[in-house]
């Protein structure tokens, strides 16, 4: 249970009414500044905010208060709750309203491609849905697999974040570790790579495909200016041919 009452304002204005608390005492049990319960006392603030009996709900004793006013270095103590409500375990898949159930195919292929560790029975708790319906989304035999796009649940308003971050943080509990990559392998030792032998071959590799274009430019040039000279040929024997 908090340690703050149930409406600190209003509690405050009851405990200023009804009691002789100081004000240190009533700002340290309602979790307020003592200037702000002063501004209550005086009427500057809280106005329009109708008291709370504390004792009638279960938050002080009787006992507490009158203590509490015969020691005014007596700080109050918040009473816990006498009747222990149980959990509100929910049983079955969420209920979806009808103008959000129309999401539920697009939350489910972002839940699939973005957290792949979650488990169906995780994925039905967010969203509300059913296997058969994660399962044809999961393989594209969703009649309308087409035109789904992947859509955040939290921002369709299907789950909270708190939610969505409690199952993919079970999720990633209970996933199988993955194996490590060893580099060591995949990289050439530093000798290998810094030899003299090396950089003259990481040269010579790059300086070949450089002369190799060189080349090929060059017979493109000259190949250009052949037939530039033969088509010049051409047009000095036409004109040559036109005159006579």
């Amino acid at each position: 249970m908090s340690n703050t009452p149930l409406m600190p304002k209003a509690t405050a204005v009851w405990l200023v009414d009804n009691t002789s608390l100081s004000f240190t005492q009533i700002a340290a049990f309602c979790k307020l500044h003592p200037l702000e319960v002063k501004a209550i006392a005086d009427g500057e603030a809280a106005q329009g905010i109708k008291g709370l009996d504390p004792i009638i709900t279960g938050q002080l004793s009787r006992d507490e208060v009158e203590r509490a006013q015969r020691d005014p270095a007596y700080q109050l103590k918040l009473q816990g709750s006498k009747v222990v409500v149980p959990e509100n375990k929910r049983r079955g898949p969420r209920y979806t309203p009808v103008s959000r159930r129309q999401d539920r195919p697009n939350a489910i292929l972002w839940l699939v491609r973005n957290h792949p560790e979650l488990k169906d029975a995780q994925i039905m708790r967010l969203v509300g849905t059913t296997k058969p319906t994660i399962a044809a989304i999961r393989d594209r035999t969703h009649w309308n697999s087409s035109s789904l796009t992947p859509s955040d649940p939290v921002t369709l308003g299907l789950c909270s974040q708190l939610e969505l971050d409690l199952e993919v943080e079970r999720a990633s509990k209970n996933a199988p570790p993955r194996p490590e990559t060893d580099y060591s392998e995949l990289l050439a030792p530093v000798e290998e790579t810094t030899s003299d032998e090396a950089i003259a071959a990481a040269f010579t590799r790059d300086r070949r495909p450089r002369e190799e274009e060189e080349a090929i430019d060059a017979d493109a040039v000259f190949a250009k200016l052949n037939s530039l000279k033969k088509s010049r040929k051409d047009e000095d024997e036409e004109e040559d041919d036109f005159r006579f």
